[in-house]
């Protein structure tokens, strides 16, 4: 009998979870939308600190190593961030030699449709609530210390 190509893990992950966008963040609930915006588009070129699922991430990517032409886990990101805004995330991933190369990028609404339709096993996020109503099994509060 024919072996079986093994079924890859794909993994959905909030930016908030891969990168430490703490000092962003506290721009945005208290400056807003637009002060945000100004704030990672000014600092595009400074790559993010990693952030409390980033090691996990690391290893799980590692996994990939041993046959790269048949990858095991994939990596998704998702983000409410726009394409602009977002622009500093995917230098910071080209920074730490991460490969994630598919991502969705929503723009303040919700990421959870996202989930699914990137067949998403498991979601990372910094949001202690987003284990909810995901529909597949979720990691949530992965804060950067």
């Amino acid at each position: 009998m024919k072996p079986q190509p093994q079924e890859k893990l794909t993994v959905a992950i909030s930016s908030r979870a891969l990168f430490n966008l703490d000092d962003s963040h506290s721009v945005f609930e208290t400056e807003g939308v637009e002060a945000y915006c100004r704030y990672q588009v000014e600092r595009e070129e400074i790559p993010l600190e990693p952030g409390g699922a980033f090691s996990l991430v690391r290893k799980l990517l590692a996994l990939n190593e041993h046959d790269p032409a048949n990858p095991r886990v994939e990596v998704i990101l998702l983000s409410r961030n726009s394409a602009d805004t977002g622009l500093r995330i995917f230098n910071s991933i080209k920074h730490h030699n991460l490969n994630i190369s598919r991502a969705a990028f929503t723009r303040g609404e919700s990421t959870h449709p996202y989930i699914s339709a990137f067949g998403a096993q498991l979601f990372l996020s910094a949001d202690p609530g987003a284990w909810r109503d995901r529909g597949c099994a979720a990691l949530s509060g992965l804060r950067a210390r």
